[in-house]
């Protein structure tokens, strides 16, 4: 009689997984369509602002407009994707259904008027939140509404940039430092996978990026000693500038916090101050989301894949123009940023070590950001989905190198430490 409990447990296993993969579904479809109108959306009001530039001077007011809105509607939403991961691990007072209309009119606001800022956070954001309000409605115990949240990152996630298996991975790998959650795997692949069916199902297309590989070079690069060295060194600069970024955003949060005791006014300082970064540069190059730009000699992702597409210091102006806009309260996310980053000065690393512009932008693309975000696997993930899997091995190499070297905290303040970096 004893084996009986052994013998049903495999079929309660797969029926407890069915019952979350059905509920995860709903998650998925919702968060992707709330995906794809961001997308869209984005896309217009970017294109608004390429057309009419002079939006910029209007940037303090719009950073008015955000900081009211979440000083008197916001509830506890301002902590964005740090809400989400603490909900995760200690449910508290829950995720509000209110964080997903608010984060998309602002994020939209703040790209309208050329704030520098990603859009990871809001789909990711958009996503927790449709997420907190299906477990509310459906009365699911902190076991599953614990899933469906992690569902939500994964769809809005796998969504925003097209990439499923890194949304599933890095719903799993974003809440530990040195630990990934494999018990939601299932349900969190699902979800990514449905999310980013469902965003391009309404017509989304995302952004292709180039990186050229002989037609003849086979599935995998040949092992090169010297070029692996230098993707090392190149990879502990990214980590790095994924530390710069890191220590600069919330230490210029921090500041803002104490020297301007008003919330909404903090927003409306910071867009004074990229308005004057803008003249002191002369160039709109950091502005907004940066992955492409109509003026063909402008500096955005898409340009440093080219010989002569960024400049030596770009990634570090956008690290300013990016900590100013978030810090001081304008709402978007930090990954695309990050990308600009790690695109640019992986083309300047590329010109210094005489390797392809192309293969360094694209290692930097994904490296800082796992350095930043502390999520190496999801990233080297990231490249293969991206860039294709020949060059495979450097991105593994180049993300987990950057990850070692980027410090022991990252974008996330909630994320909880389970395998320090360095155990000495």
């Amino acid at each position: 009689m004893k084996r009986w409990p052994n013998l049903l447990q495999p079929l309660n296993n797969l029926a407890q997984l069915l019952w979350w993969s059905l509920l995860i579904l709903p998650v998925a479809v919702l968060t992707g369509s709330a995906s794809a109108l961001f997308l869209w959306s984005l896309d217009r009001v970017t294109h608004i602002h390429w057309t009419h530039p002079h939006l910029l001077f209007a940037l303090p007011i719009a950073g008015g407009l955000v900081g009211l809105l979440y000083h008197h509607l916001g509830k506890n939403s301002d902590r964005g994707n740090n809400l989400l991961i603490d909900e995760i691990h200690q449910p508290g007072g829950g995720v509000p259904a209110r964080m997903a209309p608010l984060v998309l009119i602002a994020t939209l606001i703040t790209h309208l008027f050329g704030g520098s800022a990603g859009r990871e956070g809001t789909a990711v954001q958009m996503g927790g939140s449709l997420a907190g309000l299906l477990s509310r409605m459906f009365r699911v115990g902190p076991d599953t509404r614990r899933l469906m949240l992690m569902g939500g990152i994964a769809a809005g996630f796998g969504a925003v940039f097209g990439t499923p298996l890194t949304g599933a991975v890095f719903a799993m790998e974003v809440l530990f430092i040195g630990r990934i959650q494999y018990d939601a795997l299932i349900p969190v692949l699902i979800a990514s996978i449905i999310g980013d069916a469902t965003c391009t199902a309404w017509g989304i297309h995302h952004t292709v990026y180039h990186l050229e590989v002989a037609p003849d070079a086979g599935l995998r690069a040949a092992f090169h000693p010297l070029l692996l060295a230098k993707v090392a060194l190149a990879a502990i600069l990214f980590g790095l500038a994924a530390r710069l970024f890191t220590t600069l955003t919330h230490a210029t949060q921090s500041l803002f916090a104490r020297r301007i005791a008003y919330p909404p006014l903090r927003p409306v300082i910071g867009g004074l101050l990229v308005i004057a970064m803008v003249y002191l540069l002369g160039t709109r190059d950091y502005l907004g989301l940066g992955v492409d730009n109509p003026d063909p000699n402008a500096v955005s992702i898409t340009s440093s894949f080219q010989p002569d597409g960024a400049h030596t210091w770009s990634w570090l102006w956008k690290t300013l123009f990016t900590a100013v806009t978030l810090g001081s309260g304008f709402k978007g996310g930090e990954v695309t940023p990050l990308f600009y980053i790690g695109a640019t000065l992986g083309h300047s690393l590329g010109l210094l070590l005489q390797e392809p512009v192309a293969l360094f932008a694209s290692l930097g693309f994904i490296a800082v950001f796992a350095g930043a975000a502390n999520t190496p696997l999801a990233c080297t993930l990231m490249g293969i989905e991206l860039f294709g899997s020949h060059y495979g091995v450097s991105f593994g190499l180049a993300c987990f190198i950057a990850y070692h070297s980027s410090g022991p905290t990252g974008i996330y303040h909630a994320q909880r430490l389970a395998v320090p970096k360095n155990r000495s």
